[in-house]
């Protein structure tokens, strides 16, 4: 397999696990619901962010910190656990009403982003990836690792952008059409809240009895 067909088959792979539902994805939709267009492109420029402390964690981390991987991991997936619970019982205790304007102002936009960076970086599947996945695609005969890395990490952030850019856009969307509906836009908010809540206690319980 050439280097191509290796570029190749990392797209098929980061693709295949972005586009899969999870916390990341859950979050732009309920930002983008909540302060429309910006919020939801703030979330993603977020989780791009996010995507960039991975992929140079997947380049740079071997030998120490892939030992000392499974020692570490319970605790993330504890910490990720809880902050995803809280983030989704704010949701589900929320009365978000939906306006045609974008209401999101700079300390809201700040606190979106700043929240999608924490959840991506929070993400135990990430963490899986980059230490399951990365080494098998950085190899010396490539070239120089660090220049393989920084392809890898582009590409990687490149599909975030596309596939959460899709989601932001399309929650947009639906918050237009929800407009003067605010009943229907609380339960869909609450419904989110409780979609973040049960993956969290999915990655928790997961997390735990596979023995991380």
């Amino acid at each position: 397999m050439d280097y191509t067909q290796t570029l190749w088959l990392f797209f098929l792979l980061v693709f295949g696990i972005i586009i899969v539902p999870g916390m990341d994805m859950i979050y732009v939709l309920a930002s983008a619901l909540a302060g429309g267009r910006k919020a939801g492109f703030t979330a993603t420029a977020g989780m791009m962010a996010g995507g960039t402390v991975h992929s140079l964690y997947g380049t740079l981390g071997t030998g120490i910190l892939v030992a000392y991987a499974p020692r570490l991991f319970l605790p993330l997936v504890i910490a990720g656990a809880i902050y995803m619970m809280w983030i989704g019982l704010s949701l589900a205790r929320s009365t978000i009403t939906v306006g045609t304007a974008d209401g999101a102002g700079p300390t809201t936009l700040f606190t979106t982003f700043r929240r999608a960076v924490t959840t991506c970086l929070l993400n135990p599947k990430a963490y899986l990836f980059v230490i399951a996945v990365y080494p098998q695609f950085l190899k010396p005969a490539y070239g120089p690792i660090l220049a393989q890395g920084l392809v890898l990490g582009l590409m990687t952030i490149a599909v975030q952008g596309g596939v959460y850019g899709a989601v932001a856009l399309a929650g947009d969307r639906a918050r237009h059409l929800l407009a003067g509906r605010p009943a229907m836009t609380i339960w869909i908010g609450r419904a989110a809240g409780g979609l973040l809540i049960a993956a969290a206690v999915f990655t928790l319980i997961h997390g735990i009895t596979s023995g991380m």
